[in-house]
């Protein structure tokens, strides 16, 4: 596996408790959890990057959070976004190392189904071309359909992140689990043939990673909520240093 299965830990819902409160007041010395802080225990877990979701409606994460984080982690920022012009132009000014673009709906609870590439490719390759101008390496989150893989390969996408929510809600249905596991193969091997960096993310816990051991090529895994739920028990260093070591199995299977 060479350097092995990356991790990147998304601390939106970090943000999301502070908004609980602080939503009117975050230049309050009151303000927390603050969030820099919540990303280096993340990176002192092992993370390998910091994922953030700057959404439009800005429910958790808020501008001056990205800008922050940006100056400060020691490891790389992922920055998830929808295509609309005025979150991709905060992308720009800040150049993040990555982006990962998401369909976003404003009723969604979070981000549910991939980004349809075939039905939004002419909206998605100018902003693509964009980021490849500023150096910024642009990852699609997607189901793992053939017709999506091939069309964010076609946009010249240097990743893809297959969209595993549909794995983890089979949890306890095992025909329908395994049923996703083979997507997922199949997806990452047709990805990966395409010279696509496979990432994967969405409901993944330090239950189901095992599962997904059998998924070839996986190169990243973005997992937020359950690293941040399991954080309330036992810190967030600790919770990502689980997550970890689950994952170091991976590449055992295959």
């Amino acid at each position: 596996m060479g350097e092995g299965l990356r991790l990147g830990v998304n601390i939106d819902h970090v943000a999301t408790l502070r908004q609980a409160r602080y939503a009117t007041m975050l230049e309050s010395p009151n303000a927390e959890p603050v969030l820099i802080d919540a990303a280096r225990e993340c990176e002192q877990g092992g993370a390998d990057s910091i994922t953030i979701h700057l959404r439009a409606d800005r429910r958790h994460i808020q501008d001056e959070d990205v800008f922050e984080l940006q100056r400060q982690i020691a490891t790389k920022l992922n920055l998830e976004l929808g295509n609309t012009p005025e979150i991709v132009e905060i992308a720009l000014e800040i150049t993040p190392d990555f982006v990962c673009l998401v369909p976003e709906n404003r009723e969604e609870i979070t981000t549910e189904g991939g980004l349809d590439v075939v039905a939004n490719r002419n909206e998605l390759e100018p902003t693509l071309a964009r980021m490849r101008d500023k150096g910024i390496a642009v990852s699609l989150f997607i189901d793992p359909e053939p017709d999506q893989v091939d069309a964010a390969a076609a946009l010249g996408a240097e990743m893809v992140e297959l969209h595993t929510g549909a794995f983890a809600n089979a949890a306890g249905d095992a025909p329908r689990e395994a049923a996703e596991v083979q997507r997922l193969i199949e997806g990452a091997k047709r990805a990966h043939a395409a010279g696509l960096q496979v990432n994967a993310g969405h409901g993944i816990n330090t239950r189901n990673m095992v599962r997904l051991y059998r998924v070839p090529h996986l190169a990243e895994l973005n997992i937020g909520h359950h690293i941040v739920s399991r954080a309330v028990f036992v810190g967030l260093e600790e919770a990502v240093k689980e997550m970890r070591l689950v994952m170091d199995g991976y590449g055992s299977s295959w």
